[in-house]
């Protein structure tokens, strides 16, 4: 089955929403260097990632400069995952791993397939994304699921879908893309209130999300 990221969480009560829905994971956005009220600081995100449900895994999301703030970071938070947007070497994204004992997922943007192919191996699953200038995700933008799978067939590494996801489409994605897992933020969002989820849309997210399409609903 398709794991499932409820990401952006700056709740408590939606991450008790989004695990008590069954999502697989849960993502705290920290240290970007883009504006959006989806960031917390990290003491916050450190309290958030020690209250998650048993079983939940925490993904801390950040942008570092350096594998050595990337470090610092986790060391203050203490996730059980990094999910970095950053122009890494394959050898910093082991090292990065190495020195935290977390699974590390590296967003790369869908047209950046060179990007995928050189970082084969060293990140632990790579998020696949309509990445927006700076390599920020979180545009609420779709992509070609299609070319995802085609690139999901060519990689060892699992990939992890992303990019304007929603209750009412992510079975197509699933279904066209195959993906290991699949990642949601501004789509289980309140409307107008960015970083504040809507708690039925979280529950159709998953609950879709689990769902295989029927024959010719596509």
């Amino acid at each position: 089955m398709t794991r499932v990221k409820i990401c952006g969480l700056r709740r408590e009560r939606d991450m008790r929403v989004a695990a008590a829905a069954g999502a697989d994971a849960v993502g705290f956005i920290c240290d970007v260097d883009v504006e959006t009220d989806r960031e917390v600081n990290p003491s916050w995100a450190a309290a958030l990632a020690e209250s998650a449900p048993p079983f939940v895994t925490t993904v801390l999301v950040t942008m570092p400069d350096s594998v050595e703030d990337a470090v610092e970071l986790a060391e203050r938070v203490s996730p059980d995952g990094i999910q970095i947007h950053a122009d890494f070497s394959p050898k910093q994204v082991t090292e990065l791993s190495d020195r935290t004992n977390c699974d590390v997922l590296a967003a790369i943007d869908i047209a950046d397939t060179d990007r995928a192919h050189e970082l084969e191996g060293s990140a632990d699953a790579l998020l696949v994304d309509s990445l927006a200038e700076g390599g920020a995700g979180g545009t609420g933008e779709t992509h070609d699921w299609a070319a995802t799978y085609d690139l999901a067939t060519e990689l060892s590494t699992p990939v992890v879908l992303a990019g304007g996801l929603t209750p009412d489409n992510v079975a197509e994605a699933i279904d066209t893309a195959h993906p290991m897992g699949v990642d949601v933020s501004s789509g289980v969002e309140i409307p107008g209130a960015e970083g504040m989820k809507d708690d039925e849309a979280i529950r159709a997210f998953v609950e879709n999300a689990g769902r295989k399409l029927d024959e010719g609903e596509a």
